[in-house]
């Protein structure tokens, strides 16, 4: 039996009764202290646990994980309540393990632990043990029930969700709420719905459920029917029928919903300002952030990204200054803004003032400099960034391999191909994609076949990289070989596939399988031709002499409603040169100046053609034209070549090269012995 001990240090008198209970009340109040001394001798001394748990709590709210475990390892005296608050803690900070470990070193658990487990473990997708865990329990309340199914919802089985609710011994009426979101969340709507029907009781959040599901499928008018019947609306309720509008492109009538609301929070605001600038409706969209009473980072980016998407970048910069919310996004979005504007300087500028930078800012400005011919800058980025900014995703080598392919570089290729290896980013389908077009495109098909043989698995861009890259490649054969492997996979065929195929027929002469190949794609695949396709017969029939036959192509395109492009035309013009036909070469090469007036090449082609049939005065006529076309230039060829991880560029009639005189010698050299060899 314990009993207490109390000493006190006072030599002059003995104290009563009264003084004794006042003393031993002032240090319980006042340190929460008090000892016990037990039948053997010893002194135990006790804490209350109260408030250590609400400091624990508030520790693990504010991610205090390390200090919140000092203090719960430091308490003299724990309650089970003290277990529970860091158990619950390490699952709201996402250390799952150390959770279950400490729950599993309990000494005694009661209802609250066992829910607080249950929870946990499902958030992190461990269902397996969260129903071994609400199986071991000695007693389960209806929120332990309700946590198995919210797990279940959570994780995407909703089968199972509704064999649990089915074998509750008692629901609430958030029992019934978790099966229909759950139901809505797989588009069960109409099952949903019956059970809605069902209810013996509903609150707000179950006609908020039903509303946001039966507008989320498209039934917006069963969804407002639903909203008018509620007997009761929340501004969650509001903005549940509000964004069923948006999604289903009626921003009027959300804005006048909005304009109808009695109360409104900030996401009301959000979604009205950002609906209204999705819909190109930016001014609107500008009118009523102006009037928000209190502005939110999502709403200054969703003015500015609209304003962007518009083509307003000027006015986003306006937007972007006044800002107090400068984060990561609306620095992007304005770098993202000028690239598109076509102002690099700007944009690269933006950039290097960022105060910080992720992965999406450093690939944004590599793609754009990438979209605005500036690889080789691009590049020299992609080196910074890999020497001091966030380690590269896929997206940062995909931009990396398509500067590659438009340079070309196909060292740097090779090394960014190296590169990816080492992260195990082949495996991802789209990198290896683009790995495939960079060795296309650098002229080394072997090592593009040879990734997509090694890629596990292929979506219809693998295909089409490599049916396009033999096509390109003059290897006809190949391409068809790998076109008719492709149809036995099953995977869709579309527009660009056709693409490679009649291009693959173009350089190999093959009319016939041309002919057959644009039928089949057309009545067959029912994949309506594009101007590409076209583009691809006018080019089989027109280099190979049939003339007519190619200009049936392009009366077929205007009977289809699909407007020749300067392509086309140039196809046509190709071909007319070949064969001398002035008529069509004549008609061709003025469709193409009512595009391009000052295309060049076109006065060059013609005025040769003239000059080739004798007709000098009608050639210099049209040298003249083109001297007189305001802009007309004619632009010089333009070779490179890649020596030693270094891109050298020639242009005709320049001497300016460091090497001009050297290649100039070897070209000489090569000349007469090709000239020797003739003779020979």
């Amino acid at each position: 039996m314990l009993s207490f001990r109390f000493t006190l240090h006072h030599k002059q008198h003995k104290p009563n009764h009264t003084q004794l209970t006042h003393c031993v009340l002032y240090i319980i109040i006042k340190s929460k202290h008090f000892s016990l001394q037990t039948n053997n001798g010893g002194t135990s001394t006790f804490t209350d646990p109260k408030p250590l748990n609400a400091k624990i709590t508030q520790y693990m709210r504010s991610g205090h994980v390390v200090h919140a475990r000092k203090l719960f390892d430091e308490m003299p005296n724990r309650s089970t309540a003290s277990w529970n608050s860091v158990i619950r803690g390490y699952f709201q900070n996402g250390e799952f393990e150390r959770g279950i470990e400490l729950f599993e070193q309990m000494p005694h658990r009661d209802l609250f632990s066992y829910n607080i487990a249950i929870s946990g473990l499902m958030r992190f997708r461990d269902v397996g043990n969260a129903r071994r865990v609400f199986d071991a329990m000695p007693f389960k309340d209806v929120v332990s029930w309700n946590s198995m199914i919210a797990g279940y919802v959570r994780n995407c089985n909703v089968d199972e969700a509704v064999l649990f609710f089915d074998r509750m011994p008692q629901r609430s009426v958030v029992s019934w709420n978790l099966v229909m979101s759950g139901m809505v969340n797989v588009g069960l709507v109409g099952e949903a719905e019956r059970m809605f029907r069902e209810m013996p009781e509903r609150d707000v959040a179950s006609w908020t459920i039903m509303v946001d599901g039966l507008a989320r499928s498209g039934w917006i008018v069963e969804a407002r029917v639903l909203f008018e019947e509620m007997p009761a609306k929340d501004v969650r309720a509001w903005n549940t029928m509000l964004v069923g509008y948006i999604e289903n492109n009626m921003i009027e009538i959300a804005e006048g919903l909005f304009l109808k609301m009695r109360e409104r929070d900030l996401n009301s605001w959000n979604e009205l300002i950002g609906g209204l600038a999705s819909s190109e409706r930016i001014y609107d969209a500008v009118r009523f952030f102006a009037e928000m009473p209190y502005k939110t980072s999502q709403c200054w980016n969703s003015v500015l990204l609209g304003l962007i998407k518009n083509g307003l970048v000027e006015e986003a910069h306006a937007i972007f200054e006044k800002s107090p919310f400068k984060d990561i996004v609306s620095w992007t979005n304005m770098v993202i803004g000028y690239f598109k504007l076509g102002e690099v300087g700007t944009a690269v500028k933006l950039f290097e003032m960022m105060p910080a930078r992720d992965e999406t800012a450093w690939n944004a400005t590599i793609f754009g400099l990438s979209e605005n011919d500036h690889g080789e800058d691009g590049l020299k980025l992609f080196m910074r960034m890999k020497e001091s900014g966030p380690y590269p995703d896929e997206a940062t080598f995909t931009s990396v391999l398509t500067i590659c392919s438009s340079l070309p570089s196909l060292e740097f290729g090779k090394e960014a191909h190296g590169q990816i290896v080492k992260t195990g980013l082949e495996d991802v389908v789209a990198v290896s994609n683009a790995i495939i077009s960079m060795y296309a495109r650098c002229g080394n098909m072997k090592s593009a076949f040879s990734v997509f043989s090694a890629m596990p698995r292929h979506d219809v861009i693998s295909w089409n990289s490599v049916i396009c890259g033999f096509a390109q490649h003059g290897n006809a054969v190949e391409a068809l070989q790998m076109f008719r492997k492709m149809r036995l996979t099953g995977i869709g065929l579309n527009q660009i596939t056709f693409v490679g195929i009649l291009s693959a027929c173009s350089h190999a002469a093959l009319i016939e399988e041309g002919r057959y190949y644009f039928d089949f794609m057309r009545y067959k695949c029912f994949i309506r031709p594009t101007c590409e396709h076209y583009t691809c017969m006018v080019d089989l029939f027109g280099r190979f002499g049939f003339i007519e036959e190619a200009m049936s192509f392009i009366n077929q395109m205007r009977a289809d409603d699909v407007d020749p492009g300067t392509s086309v035309w140039g196809a046509l013009l190709g071909a007319c040169r070949i064969y001398k036909n002035i008529e069509l070469g004549e008609m061709a090469a003025e469709n193409i100046l009512k595009i391009e007036p000052f295309n060049t090449g076109v006065y060059m082609i013609l005025a040769e053609m003239y000059l080739n049939c004798g007709r000098r005065e009608d050639s210099g006529r049209i040298l003249v034209q083109m001297k007189k076309a305001a802009g007309a230039k004619k632009q010089p060829g333009c070779s490179w070549i890649e020596v030693n991880n270094s891109v050298h560029v020639f242009l005709a009639g320049d001497a300016t090269h460091p090497e001009y005189s050297g290649v100039h010698s070897i070209l000489n050299l090569l000349i007469m012995d090709m000239e020797i060899g003739l003779i020979r």
